[in-house]
């Protein structure tokens, strides 16, 4: 999927007392009651048969696979038949009962993509689907660059937009606790000791170079507007290179190297700092050779501030499909609302975590248009649910092996994935 503009960097995002994360973020219900299982699914005809089977993966972890329809569809009438048929799997999580916690990953760097089923065996996790939109064929050197929002163990690697379509996920692996809706980002970095500032705009994200500032003549100052970025050593092996400048900061946030072009490796625990168009001059100004403050602050949509801490996870989605138990997903046309195979990640009123794959563009199972995957989260009993990346990206993995059968007949490479862990969270950063 092509990435939407995006605006803010994050540096370093700020760390707060946990405790106000239990204000933001949705709390789990300990009720023992079961919750129901539901009418069959709202796609269709009324007569259609359904079967469903479900089989239990581990404490409080289950699958289940929902057929709806028994005959293929007709190659031309795959997006507007009545009949079907309809082929959906749902990783539900119990954290009640569960002994262990989902996470997001995207492999070993950034800016690459791998295969959900390797990003669940490499983990070893139980099981996972792919989770954020991301550049795709838009930037085929950094085709992972997730399209908004990515949150990896209380690190912000990637701002959201502002896209008034994105959905965010976040969710707690210590708690369980979720947060669904658009976030807000904003940053800046300060010298500490002339006051001079800048603010971000951009986080692991290729800068645009103005076209009159490609190949600025010899001493020549580019008039036109560019982009501020930072990047840090998770985005790829090198930084983005190109007409601009850069500096290099250390772990305190103190100058290592400046260069009046963009692109370098970067050591861990070093940041960058890149600037395009008029905007070069102006970050060479501010670093100087001294020391830089980041601010940085993602907020949720009443404009609280989210605390970024270990376990905090986060990826992006595009529309909500359902808010308060109510469906909620705008009407519209074109390619995207027709038709597709869909992920849809949300929460049901009684605490259970749902990942839920829709497989389309088959025959043998046609897929949703937003409005029917809206429902289709509904009749799961989603009390609030997102949209996440679909169509040949839609996959769902156990221990490493395919759930689900892909639109494109092999598996796609994606940016990043939601997975199941068996174990209890336990902190990765020192």
């Amino acid at each position: 999927m092509t990435r939407n503009a995006k605006r803010s960097a994050a540096a370093r995002v700020v760390t707060v007392a946990a405790a106000a994360l239990t204000l933001l973020l949705t709390s789990t219900s300990h009720s023992g009651a079961a919750e129901p299982a539901g009418p069959g699914l709202p796609l269709g005809d009324a007569d259609l048969a359904e079967t469903r089977s479900t089989r239990t993966l581990a404490n409080g972890v289950t699958l289940t696979r929902i057929v709806r329809g028994t005959e293929p569809a007709l190659p031309g009438e795959i997006n507007t038949t009545t009949r079907g048929p309809w082929v959906v799997n749902v990783l539900t999580i119990d954290p009640r009962r569960a002994d262990g916690h989902l996470a997001v990953t995207y492999g070993p760097d950034l800016a690459a993509t791998e295969r959900t089923t390797d990003l669940v065996r490499s983990t070893g996790a139980l099981a996972g689907v792919n989770a954020s939109f991301f550049t795709f064929t838009a930037n085929r050197q950094y085709p992972g660059d997730p399209v908004g929002l990515g949150l990896y163990d209380g690190r912000l690697l990637s701002e959201p937009t502002t896209d008034p379509t994105e959905a965010d996920f976040v969710l707690d692996a210590r708690t369980h606790r979720t947060l669904m809706g658009r976030l807000k980002w904003f940053g800046k970095v300060k010298n500490r000791e002339t006051g001079a500032e800048l603010p971000l705009e951009f986080l692991n994200h290729p800068p645009v170079v103005p076209a009159d500032c490609a190949v600025p003549a010899p001493g020549a100052t580019c008039a036109s507007p560019g982009d501020v970025v930072r990047f840090t050593h998770d985005f790829a092996p090198a930084t983005p290179s190109g007409a601009g400048a850069e500096v290099v900061l250390d772990r305190r946030g103190c100058v290592v190297r400046t260069a009046t072009t963009r692109g370098t490796a970067l050591a861990v625990g070093e940041t960058s700092l890149q600037a395009t168009g008029r905007e070069s001059a102006d970050l060479l100004r501010v670093a100087g050779d001294g020391c830089l403050r980041t601010t940085s602050h993602l907020l949720d949509e009443r404009g609280r501030r989210i605390p970024a801490r270990d376990g905090l996870y986060g990826v992006n989605g595009r529309y909500r499909l359902t808010q308060d138990g109510e469906i909620v997903v705008p009407d519209g046309t074109g390619s995207f609302f027709d038709r597709n195979p869909r992920t849809i990640a949300g929460t049901t009123r009684g605490g259970r975590i749902v990942l839920a794959t829709i497989d389309g563009r088959m025959t043998t199972s046609v897929g949703t248009t937003m409005k029917e995957t809206a429902a289709v989260a509904h009749a799961l009993g989603l009390r609030d649910a997102v949209n996440l990346d679909g169509g040949g990206s839609t996959t769902m993995s156990l221990q490493g092996t395919l759930v689900n059968k892909p639109s494109g007949g092999t598996e796609r490479p994606v940016g990043d994935a939601l997975v199941y862990l068996e174990e209890p969270y336990r902190p990765s950063r020192t």
